[in-house]
């Protein structure tokens, strides 16, 4: 007997991993760029390039010639978006894959230690890769633990790191003459070597150390697959400008070049700090009053400084994928381009500069919103994805998707399964046109004090808009937005991304949009979780049931994936050796197999009100409460350690999923409970709750 049915008789289904074990595709290299408040309208072929082809003086526009080239021979992604509008949460969302409802960190809590869990780092690692992180972390923990912080990059799956730690030190883009914000430090690994770093800006400084980590990884391990996470501290803060030209041909013999002499560390520490403007940009004017009887006028000196700091950036990504080519590893890499939210109009330049206002350029795009907006510019990000011969050329995604999918889809690229606790999914059916692209859940919650910007771009109702506690949530065309939130009730604006991306017409307004508005109520109550140092005006609203049209019957379903697991994994895509249904989970359903058993179903609340619940297991698990974390017991749990959760509740059936490993060396001991606020006993979670 391989498995025990509680209450019925089990099917057996002997079915393969369809999507897992069937892959033959080789595993690649993964390079991921993050820029910092690079804006959607920023990049040619989002944006700049019809401002460029309308011939129209008054529209002052960007060239970004690499970056267009990439998206050229790859995929542009026209509606993704990041998680957070701003940079520490929207890339802990990114490096752990879970949406901002079920984030550790959240807001604006910078230099917050990311959680000890499931990051890409730990999960490509596991699959064999070599991984690195360059640039600026910013989730490291306690500022005064240095070197030795909690969530130094080390300790969340890289081999190694180079780059600013803190956060603040990515406002300043030279480490050691600090034009405007002074002298930073810079790590690698746990060694602050910022003092040999003369005139190095940091755009060539990052490129120029990523080259150098690639050549000696392919000279010395070259089957060895490596991850690499590139992330720019610019265009963001500081518009500093480079010391000099880009150094020309790019690549293994050209371009930005890592030299490791003390006070001339790279090839372009030398001239004059804060001083080279693109030639393109030096002398550029353009028609500031719209009236082409009158001369144009020049550029202001800060886009001049904005216009070089983004062309900088984009030679960067150009040499890179030179070196690439001349590597021959450009065939079997995935590179992928990205910004961590909306753009900016922090510049912190001197008062005689104009003010970094990206009206200018509109590097909002053709939305409204910019960094810490909920409104499309301010959290719709410029992604591009190139991978030859497996992404085709002028692949263009139109399905909405966030950052945090990313780490389910290099999980699906590793031919390695995600975590449970992911919230995202793989795009790589967009990417390669192969298979079913599963729905992505785009949401985003967020507080910020003060207003959306006045600009005369921006919708009249959009301007000067007080911020405070935000939401934005997207149901298929449909997106939400509430600003300065008071409780679960304040209806959502709802807008239509596809034909409306400017958001112009509210749609709530319509009757016919009574049953979106309350389905994004109770849907933006059912996917998070409440935390404690992220409070809501709507954590202790009830979450409400789901809508069951069909008669349920006592007990979970539940399956069986055999598999040789060493944590919890999602199941998305696979299909199951055996299956059954279960009254209770306090027993072993597969005794003598390792793999991964989903109970699911539902459970039924008998009234309105607080409830606490308590599991623990001798092995390892996840679960879910409708589509939110309630407990996770798998990365760096303790056996039978008991976890305690409170959730408010309507009267109902609200859905679960349990994943448990299954491991015939673990007595798999599984204990849940639950208890009413007030009540004085804790109940089994059991029959007599559960439904399916």
């Amino acid at each position: 007997m391989i498995y025990k049915s509680l209450c019925c008789i089990c099917v057996l289904n002997i079915l393969s991993f369809s999507v897992y074990a069937q892959k033959i595709l080789p595993v690649p290299n993964i390079i991921f760029v993050l820029t910092d408040d690079l804006g959607y309208g920023d990049i040619g072929v989002f944006f700049q390039n019809k401002r460029k082809c309308s011939g129209d003086p008054s529209n002052p526009y960007e060239i970004t010639p690499h970056i267009d080239q990439l998206a050229k021979s790859g995929a542009q992604f026209t509606q993704q978006y990041c998680n957070a509008p701003v940079c520490a949460p929207s890339r802990a969302s990114l490096l752990t894959g879970v949406n901002q409802g079920n984030a550790h960190v959240r807001d604006n809590q910078f230099d917050k230690a990311l959680e000890d869990n499931h990051t890409i780092g730990t999960l490509l690692k596991q699959a064999g890769y070599a991984t690195v992180a360059i640039g600026k972390w910013g989730l490291q923990g306690e500022e005064d633990m240095s070197p030795n912080w909690p969530a130094h990059p080390l300790k969340r799956g890289f081999d190694h790191y180079f780059g600013y730690m803190r956060h603040r030190d990515g406002h300043e883009h030279y480490p050691v003459e600090g034009v405007y914000r002074g002298q930073k430090e810079v790590w690698n690994d746990y060694r602050n070597i910022a003092a040999g770093l003369d005139k190095c800006y940091t755009v060539d400084l990052w490129t120029a150390y990523a080259k150098k980590w690639i050549v000696d990884h392919v000279k010395s391990n070259a089957a060895e697959p490596f991850f690499m996470y590139l992330a720019y501290d610019a265009p963001h803060a500081v518009l500093e400008l480079p010391t000099q030209a880009y150094p020309t041909g790019g690549g293994l013999h050209g371009g930005i070049q890592w030299l490791n002499e003390a006070g001339h560390m790279i090839n372009t520490a030398s001239g004059t700090v804060d001083s080279f403007v693109y030639p393109e940009y030096r002398n550029a004017t353009y028609d500031d009053d719209h009236n082409p009887l009158t001369a144009e006028v020049p550029w202001p000196d800060t886009y001049k400084r904005y216009a070089t700091v983004t062309r900088r950036i984009d030679d960067a990504v150009g040499d890179i994928l030179q070196l690439l080519n001349d590597l021959d590893v450009a065939d079997n890499t995935l590179v992928v381009f990205t910004s961590d939210n909306g753009p900016s109009i922090e510049s912190y330049l001197p008062e005689s500069f104009t003010p970094n206002y990206p009206t200018f350029f509109v590097s909002y795009g053709p939305f409204d919103g910019i960094k810490r907006d909920c409104w499309e510019g301010g959290v719709r990000v410029p992604t591009i994805a190139a991978w030859p011969g497996r992404i085709a050329s002028e692949t263009v995604i139109n399905t909405p998707s966030m950052l945090s999918d990313w780490f389910a889809t290099f999980a699906d690229v590793a031919n390695i399964p995600a975590p449970a606790r992911t919230d995202g999914v793989s795009l790589l059916p967009s990417l390669t046109g192969k298979g079913r692209q599963e729905n992505s859940l785009v949401y985003v919650e967020y507080f910020e004090e003060g207003i959306t910007p006045k600009f005369e771009q921006f919708e009249v109702s959009r301007r000067g808009r007080q911020r405070n506690q935000m939401q934005m949530i997207r149901i298929n065309n449909w997106v939400g937005v509430r600003y300065n939130i008071k409780s679960a009730n304040d209806n959502f604006e709802i807008y239509d991304a596809v034909q409306d991306p400017k958001q112009t017409k509210d749609l709530s307004l319509l009757r016919r949009f009574d049953k979106i508005q309350s389905q994004m109520k109770d849907k933006v109550l059912q996917i998070r979780s409440v935390d404690s140092e992220a409070k809501r005006p709507y954590d202790n609203a009830l979450i409400p049931g789901a809508v069951v049209n069909r008669k349920l019957n006592k007990g979970l379903n539940w399956k069986f994936f055999e598999k040789d697991l060493s944590y919890v994994i999602s199941v998305r895509g696979m299909r199951p050796q055996l299956s059954g249904v279960t009254g209770s989970i306090k027993r072993t359903i597969v005794s003598d197999r390792k793999g991964m058993l989903l109970c699911e179903g539902y459970i039924k609340i008998p009234e309105d009100g607080k409830y606490n619940f308590l599991f623990q297991t001798s092995g390892k698990a996840f679960i879910r409460l409708h589509e939110a974390k309630l407990f996770d017991a798998d990365f760096g749990y303790r056996s039978n350690t008991p976890l305690i959760q409170s959730v408010s509740l309507k009267k109902g059936f609200h859905p679960l999923a349990i994943y448990l490993l299954s491991d015939p060396s673990i007595e798999n001991c599984v204990k849940m409970q639950y208890m009413r606020n007030g009540d004085s006993e804790w109940k089994d979670v059991s029959q007599n709750v559960f439904y399916h």
